[in-house]
């Protein structure tokens, strides 16, 4: 890797976007044989590109293994890219060194699915939330106990909980814990991995509420990943919806929630629960199984399984196009050609 530029001198900045994720891919390598040689590829996300607004939440959508978790894990270098660009405030992620990137890490967070597990099971709250705090030396050592107080009760915690372990606390109350850990060291942009989806529906409405408050609180940026359309429409301003590793439509929420255009996109919507016993929606169901990441189908991924597939889905792979302003969509139905 050449040599990266330094974090604190770079002065490129954009003004509206705070990510810009460019033709992103991401392969695992598969191994076998005795030599273990690379036979073929994962495709975990496979060229995916958008942009997200300073203090605005995009959701990203699509089944399990689509690749959702692995593009927010490569946008905060949890992982090495394959290929494309990640920037962050204008600065290109995976090319900064070591030294830059710690630098850079509090301004980037992530909120993992399952609190339990993301949490010490040996340290008691208070030192968890602070730990990393402590280490970056955000605050005089003095202000310490002030500042992780301020940060719990924000969170909806309690100063006394402090001295508790995460064992004694609630599904909900260890989501809580989550939060403000990632909060306490002042980001910017956080990346919001199913961070409901282990919860009872009572307590994801205090844990999405949470979030919104502390968004206009602090100005922050949001990735929210969900597999729960219902939740992704309550907490989103755009829409991205994956298969397959591939970024299939994209959009502001009303447009998207209004008038899905891409097939997959149709299905996902039709399967979204309305409460009203007189309501009769019409469910699409899709057909087969979703295709391995490692042997794709040509063409368009999704052929396989669409209801309108043509000869052209088989063959050619569907350019992303912008049916109306915001509204992009990858499919050969809207091939203006």
């Amino acid at each position: 890797m050449s040599e990266a530029v330094r974090y604190d001198d770079f002065v490129e900045e954009n003004d509206e976007n705070i990510i810009q994720v460019k033709n992103l891919k991401k392969y695992y390598p598969i191994s076998g044989g005795m030599f273990s040689q690379v036979k073929g590829y994962v495709k975990a996300v496979d060229d995916v590109s958008f942009d997200i607004k300073r203090g605005t939440t995009m959701g990203l959508v699509g089944e399990s293994g689509c690749g959702k978790t692995t593009i927010g894990k490569t946008i905060l270098r949890l992982t090495d890219k394959t290929s494309g660009s990640v920037k962050f405030d204008g600065i290109e992620i995976h090319d900064l060194n070591r030294r830059d990137l710690r630098a850079l890490r509090p301004r980037i967070q992530i909120i993992f699915q399952d609190p339990y597990s993301s949490l010490s099971p040996r340290m008691p709250v208070g030192e968890i939330i602070g730990e990393a705090v402590r280490e970056k030396k955000l605050v005089p050592e003095a202000e310490f106990d002030e500042y992780i107080t301020r940060i719990m009760k924000d969170c909806g915690l309690q100063e006394y909980h402090k001295d508790r372990y995460p064992h004694e606390f609630s599904g909900g109350q260890r989501q809580r814990i989550c939060i403000a850990r990632a909060l306490a060291l002042n980001p910017e942009f956080i990346v919001c991995d199913e961070p409901v989806s282990a919860l009872d529906v009572s307590i994801q409405a205090q844990i999405i509420n949470l979030l919104k408050d502390l968004q206009e609180k602090y100005d922050l940026t949001y990735l929210f990943i969900s597999h729960d359309l219902s939740v992704v429409e309550h907490i989103s301003d755009t829409v991205g919806v994956m298969y397959l590793g591939n970024l299939v439509e994209y959009a502001d929420k009303e447009s998207i929630f209004r008038n899905p255009l891409h097939p997959y996109t149709q299905a996902l919507f039709s399967a979204i629960p309305v409460p009203d016993p007189d309501f009769k929606a019409e469910r699409i169901i899709l057909e087969g199984s979703i295709p391995s990441p490692a042997n794709p189908p040509s063409g368009c991924k999704f052929h396989t399984r669409c209801r309108y597939a043509m000869d052209i889905c088989s063959r050619e792979v569907p350019l992303m196009q912008e049916m109306e302003e915001g509204h992009k969509v990858a499919c050969h139905l809207y091939n203006k050609e």
